[in-house]
Order: structure tokens, then sequence, then C-alpha cells
């Protein structure tokens, strides 16, 4: 019997703006590609989880709202080095490790998070057939000698500098490249160098079966006692640093006839190794975790509608992971297409495009962030009447807008508005002119910012960040409010059944007698009561 797989959702987590995360596009596209091999649909996206799938998660250590593992069945990818002398991960990102489902790369990580390494599938980062290409150069013909990339410390330094005191000089990016240009480069060098960043030395196969399945040579440095897996045994070029190998190896047998024909060797061979077998692990044990998800899900009570507490009105670059992120593009990929300043009619049922449903009601939202957003809405108005119904008594609303004195206002063919310090009054002092009576905002905190966003004065504003707050108008207030708005607000004083008076008695009566020719009409009683009483009878 074949066991159904679920839909596989990846996703990346960047910390806004962070290009870093990058880096982790090489490993994510590997990782679909093999479910993929086994017939699993496999989505990819940066920040983004879904309901729907299995979603393996990877730089989780960049920052992850830990609660979001109620909604979402996670696997947790982890590619740093951990335990003695590796990477100096947050107290969080171990906490979740010990407390989730993970997948490593390196069993001599697993010992840092969990108890029985049986629990975490390994799976290899191996050859990349989609990273062949005919119009790969010749090794010969390649006009780099030797590339290197990555971040930068000491001890990588001090090896780069014993390799260019040899003569050979070593390429690097003035800035971070990453994906498809960075790998132009690697496509265009005789060999890319590797060498550890932490003192746990670690092989970051992570990074060397890049270059290997494009076809360039890698050429790594190997401290006793670092393991690497058997698969780059035979494919890597290895030198030990400690003595005067280095030195030899780069003036001697680098870029000659012999280091050509000893490098297309290496590259065959790593051709030969197919990880399939550990990717059919790894599905095998997501299909069992998200049957377990799924099941703790329904007796937590977790599994109707999602109502969130915090809503980001943007997406693309400024999506907020655990919030729920609206925008009016669809191109920004945001939780749900939904337009604030447009008519909303709460509550609200949604259809998220990540799966599953979000509801919204009024007073339910504590916080409302707006990342330069109020100067494209066309009727800004009605998205404050929105948010202002949406927020909780107390809620913030968070904005951040060009100011209207600085460059940064007008920069933007689709501005419709600049906005200065007395852009909020109507939203606060002013209420009324907007129809609202029984809630206003009231202004909590204003900021200038300069083009880097650190605050500064008002000379040197380049944004204005403001925070607003949902409040209860106080009865005087609402005076004023009944005073200057053309509505008066009565209620309209229903009258209960046993009040009304029947139609076929006096109302119905005095309409006969009002159309009644005056001649012909009887004399109206001096008495109240006793022309009712009359009428009656």
């Amino acid at each position: 019997m074949t066991t159904p797989l679920p839909p596989v959702h990846i996703a990346l987590m960047q910390p806004a703006g962070y290009v870093h995360s990058l880096g982790l596009l090489d490993q994510a596209r590997y990782v679909r590609y093999q479910l993929r091999r086994l017939g699993a649909t496999v989505t990819l996206a940066k920040n983004r989880l879904r309901e729907d799938s299995l979603n393996i998660v990877f730089g989780a250590h960049l920052g992850f709202p830990e609660d979001w593992r109620r909604r979402h069945a996670c696997i947790f990818f982890n590619l740093e080095q951990l335990g003695d002398g590796g990477a100096a991960v947050s107290e969080a990102y171990m906490k979740l490790l010990r407390s989730s489902a993970v997948a490593d790369y390196d069993a001599s990580n697993v010992a840092a998070y969990a108890s029985d390494p049986s629990d975490v599938p390994l799976v290899p980062f191996l050859h990349a057939p989609y990273l062949e290409s005919a119009d790969t150069l010749p090794l010969a013909d390649r006009p780099i000698d030797l590339l290197f990339f990555g971040s930068m410390n000491a001890r990588r330094r001090a090896f780069i500098d014993r390799i260019e005191a040899g003569g050979v000089s070593v390429a690097m990016f003035d800035y971070p490249l990453y994906g498809a240009e960075r790998d132009a480069y690697i496509r265009q060098s005789k060999a890319v160098l590797n060498c550890s960043f932490y003192d746990s030395a670690r092989f970051e196969q992570a990074r060397v079966f890049q270059c290997l399945s494009m076809g360039t040579p890698v050429i790594s440095e190997r401290r006793p006692g670092a393991h690497a897996p058997a698969a780059f045994e035979d494919a890597v070029f290895w030198i030990d640093p400690s003595g005067n190998e280095l030195e030899s190896f780069f003036s001697q047998h680098f870029a000659t006839p012999a280091y050509i024909e000893e490098a297309h060797q290496r590259l065959a061979a790593f051709r030969t190794h197919d990880p399939v077998d550990h990717y059919a692990d790894l599905l095998l044990f997501g299909v069992g975790f998200m049957q377990g998800h799924g099941i703790n899900r329904l007796g937590s009570g977790d599994a109707g509608a999602w109502r969130p507490d915090c809503i980001n009105l943007g997406s693309g670059k400024d999506y907020r992971p655990g919030w729920l992120n609206l925008d009016v593009q669809d191109r920004a990929e945001p939780d749900v297409v939904l337009d604030l300043g447009a008519p909303l009619s709460l509550p609200l049922t949604l259809d998220s495009r990540y799966g599953g449903q979000i509801e919204l009601t009024a007073g339910s939202i504590d916080v409302l962030y707006a990342n330069n957003v109020l100067e494209h809405v066309p009727n800004l108005t009605l998205m404050m009447t929105n948010v202002l119904a949406l927020l909780k008594d107390g809620g913030r609303f968070e904005i951040e807008v060009p100011y209207e004195h600085a460059m940064t206002a007008w920069q933007d063919p689709t501005h419709v508005r600049a906005l200065n310090e007395n852009s909020w009054i109507y939203y606060s002092d002013w209420f009324w002119y907007l129809g609202w009576f029984e809630h206003r905002f009231e202004m909590i905190g204003s900021s200038y910012l300069d083009l880097k966003l650190q605050p500064c004065g008002k000379e040197s504003a380049s944004f204005m960040r403001v925070v607003l707050r949902k409040v209860e108008t106080t009865a005087r207030e609402r005076t004023i409010a009944r005073t200057m708005q053309a509505d008066l607000r009565l209620p309209e004083d229903a009258i209960p059944d046993d009040e009304h008076i029947s139609p076929s008695g006096p109302a119905d009566l005095a309409l006969q007698h009002a159309a009644q020719p005056s001649a012909a009409r009887p004399p109206a009683p001096s008495h109240h009561g006793h022309a009712l009483a009359a009428l009656a009878d």
C-alpha cells in the first residue's frame, strides 16, 4: 500500500533586509529537488508557512515565532555548527531544536539538542544534476584561478594570506553575492577555496556540494580529526594546513595539466553519489510527524480559523512572521489580498493563500503596523476608520511615513499625499469631523527618522514615526461630537408591543376625523383623556 504524501512547503527565514539569508537558497533548492524526485509536491517561500503542508524551515536561528508551531507542522533543518567550537546561537534557537522535529546534515551537531540521535534524520547535500551546464568553460580556460566566498575572520584571513604569499591570487567579492549571481563567478574559477570559519572545523558540505555540482573543483583544508562524508573523500582536494603541504600544493601542482586531469577525476567521482535513500527517510519521517501534528492540533482546539492579534499592512520585504500580513498587491505574496482603504464589513472570514482560514472581528487587534503605506492610500479616512474598528481599546496603530518637507515625501510616483505633524489632528482632536463618536485615536509617540531610520532632529528628518492608540471618547468629547455632527445620534426608542395602540382605535378615528370637511366635523373634546375614551367607544 502506497503511503500518501503530504504537500511540502520549504520556508526560508529572513529578517527584513538581511542579505545573508540568501545563503540558504542552495540547500533549500536541493531539498526541493530531492523531494520532488520522490513524488512530493513542493513549494518554496520566504518567511511564509503553510497550514495545509509539511513545512521544512531553514534559518530558524535568525528568529522564529514559537507559537507558529501550533498551527503549522514544522521540521527545522539545522545548518549551524553546534557544540564546542561551533556557532554562537541563541538559547531560544537551542530550545526550539530541543522541543521540535529537526533534520540535520552533520551527525556531530545532533548531540547539542537531541537525547536520541535516531530521532534526527541526517540528509547530506551531494551532487545536484540541475547545476550542470553544457556551456561551462573548460577548467584550463577559466579566468579566475582561485575563488573564496563567505564571511571573513582571522583564521580564514591567515589561511588565505599563506596562499597569496606563495604567489597565487585569491579572488573575493566586495559585497555579498548569492544564487545565480555568485554561481556565475564559480563557473569561471579553476577552483574554490574552502576553509573553516569555526574552531569546530566541520566540513562545510552545504557550501561545497554547490561548487562541485557546477563542475568547479574545491580545495579544502582538513585539520586533524575533521570528518567528511564519504562522497567528498575522493571529490575534494584535501590539504593539511599544519605543515607545508599548503605551500607546496599551490606552488607545484595547482593549475598544472596534472591538476586539471585530477580535478576531472574528482568531479566525476562526486557525480556517482545519490542521496535519494536519505531523502526518502526524511519524507517518511515528515509523513508520520504531520499526522501526529494534526491529531494534536485537533485535541488542542487550534483547528478552527486563525484569529490574529497583530496585523502588518504590507508584505514583500516587510513580511512579518507570526502576524497577519495584508497587501493590496498579490505579487507581494501577502497572507491575504485585502484593502483596508475600502469598505469593510466585520466580522469577516478570509481564505489565506497559505492554507486555512482567518477571522477578523471588531475590537480584536492589539497592534496594527503600517510602514510607508499611508502616503499611497487614496481613501485614508476610510482606512483609519477601519483600523479604529479592528483595534481593541488601547490597541496601537504604529505608523512610519515620509516626512512632508523631505525629498522622500514625493520620490515615489505612487504617493498621493505628504504627511507632517498636523496630519494626525483629525484622527485625535477633531475626530467628530470623520463621523466617529465612541472612539478616537490619541497620539502616544512621535519622532523623526533620518534616511537610515535612526532618530534625528526635525531639520534632518526623512521620515516620521507615529504611534496612535485607540481610546474611548469622554462624555465631554461625545457632547462636542453631538453638537458638531449632523447626526443627532438619538436612539430609535422602540415601542413595546403592549404600548402600541390598535390601528382600529383612536389613531384610525383621528385620521377619519381629519379627513372630514370642517363643517361636518364634531366639536373637539376638551379633555384628552375623555377624547381617547370617546374615540375608543
